[in-house]
């Protein structure tokens, strides 16, 4: 059985049982933006197109399709709206692993990759700056809190429009990445398949994580087993376990970058270790993990046919910080290392806009076709909201106005009263009809209201009339 050890900067921690290496049942989705049409790839991942998630933007076929993937050689541009999301929905919630996919391939002509932001649900994820010859990813691991998650692009430098070429979403075990609090996402930097020639993927790794080989340049060595269960809680697929590096000299150590950028961040590290062949009896493996020279474990020694996953956590570093592998005294051989995992950890995520206004923002959405394609969150993250509300500076920020002037509404207006946080109600030059409602005049906050331009009947309610200090129109 594989040990699983818990470390920080202090100590080191045995973990949780350890339990079996199965998928549950959950999402695993992947969507071609730009494109209406299904296709099965190389690795038998099913491919969708994008009109069920978004119904704005164009579509683009790039121009310089190179080597990439089918799904690289479309892509969806916007360049009408604050922001723009995709809405997908992840039954019960859970913890998923979204990763979005950027290709410019000069599909504009203008030979200009653009630079935009990138956002799920309430929460900025980072800065996205496209390649003109080469796709760019992003991947996050995080709890999805209801029964969606959203992923957005934003524009935010002029002429540079944000797009989207590909999007997945994978479920994962609730064990999974769970020793950082699930208020907060895990940013992927690096994933590395030490020792490997190719990449690592779907179906060898079930959860669709991409390992790449590494790029430093140590002694490859090769299991001569096949008899690995990688059955910790962050499951490891077996095909990484199976190959490592080593230095050439018993007394040399192991440096491995973390190839952060020059500002100080938190990260959390998963290292996993297993011994290529079984050793001799005079021989014995055996070092500690050094950060920055502070030494963060216990003496490691790889098992054979077996493995130890070691994760790191509240490490704080920068572009300088390294993690060493250092023989101990009495080992006979050098340092060894299978795979690495390397993440930012987030600032506590948001909690979003308040519920019961995003409850009743859906009710307008419902009744009115032509707002469903406002996804993600109504108010966050901030300067990002929806075009036709505005909203409170709080924490979870309420909806203060909504200006749905010249919408081209139809039709009765159904009871949005939860918004009791509205002041501004701004529906003229619209087509309206019906009574005028009578919620509106119990909104305890409201002082403007505009319904002209509209075909509302009957008279206005006395609950507006008699209400001092509104400005009716």
């Amino acid at each position: 059985m594989a040990k699983h050890l818990k470390t920080s900067l202090l100590s080191l921690l045995p973990l949780l049982p350890l339990l079996v290496a199965t998928v549950s049942a959950g999402v695993f989705l992947s969507i071609d933006c730009g494109s209406s049409q299904s296709f099965i790839d190389e690795r038998n991942i099913k491919w969708e197109g994008d009109n069920l998630y978004i119904g704005h933007g164009r579509s683009f076929v790039v121009r310089n399709r190179g080597s990439v993937s089918r799904a690289m050689t479309t892509l969806r541009v916007f360049d009408s709206r604050r922001k723009s999301c995709y809405r997908i929905d992840v039954s019960g919630g859970g913890r998923v692993l979204v990763r979005a996919s950027f290709y410019y391939g000069n599909y504009d002509g203008k030979s200009f990759p653009p630079s935009f932001a990138l956002q799920f649900d309430a929460n900025g994820w980072d800065t996205v700056e496209t390649s003109l010859d080469r796709p760019v990813s992003r991947e996050a691991i995080y709890v999805v809190s209801g029964d969606a998650t959203s992923v957005c692009v934003a524009q935010t430098q002029p002429y540079q429009l944000p797009f989207v070429s590909a999007i997945e979403v994978r479920t994962l075990e609730w064990s999974m990445y769970a020793h950082v609090d699930p208020s907060r996402a895990l940013f992927l930097q690096r994933r590395e398949a030490f020792g490997a020639q190719q990449i690592v993927r779907y179906k060898d790794d079930v959860y669709d994580r991409i390992w790449s080989p590494s790029t430093i340049s140590k002694t490859a060595l090769a299991s001569d087993t096949s008899f690995i269960v990688p059955d910790s809680m962050d499951r490891p697929p077996k095909l990484v376990l199976r190959t490592a590096i080593a230095p050439t000299q018993q007394s040399s150590s192991l440096i491995l970058p973390t190839y952060l950028s020059t500002s100080t961040e938190r990260i959390y590290v998963n290292m996993y270790f297993s011994e290529m062949s079984e050793l001799e009896s005079t021989q014995m493996r055996s070092f500690e993990i050094y950060v920055d020279v502070v030494n963060v474990s216990v003496p490691v020694s790889p098992p054979y046919q077996d493995f130890i996953e070691l994760s790191f956590a509240n490490i704080t570093a920068n572009s300088n910080t390294a993690i060493e592998l250092r023989a101990t005294a009495d080992s006979t051989l050098p340092p060894i290392i299978s795979a690495r995992e390397v993440f930012l950890v987030s600032a506590a995520l948001s909690n979003g806009t308040n519920a019961d206004d995003v409850n009743a923002l859906g009710t307008l959405q419902r009744q009115f076709k032509v707002l469903r394609d406002w996804n993600g969150d109504p108010c966050l993250p901030f300067s990002y909201h929806w075009e036709w509300v505005t909203c409170s500076s709080d924490e979870k920020p309420r909806i203060t106005a909504l200006y749905l002037s010249g919408y081209g509404l139809t039709g009765g207006l159904p009871n949005f009263g939860a918004l009791t946080a509205l002041e501004i109600v701004d529906l003229h030059n619209n087509s309206l009809s019906g009574e005028i409602p009578d919620f509106l005049g119990n909104l305890p906050n409201l002082r403007i209201l505009n319904l002209a331009y509209n075909s509302f009947s009957g008279s206005v309610p006395s609950s507006l009339t008699q209400k001092t200090n509104l400005n009716l129109e």
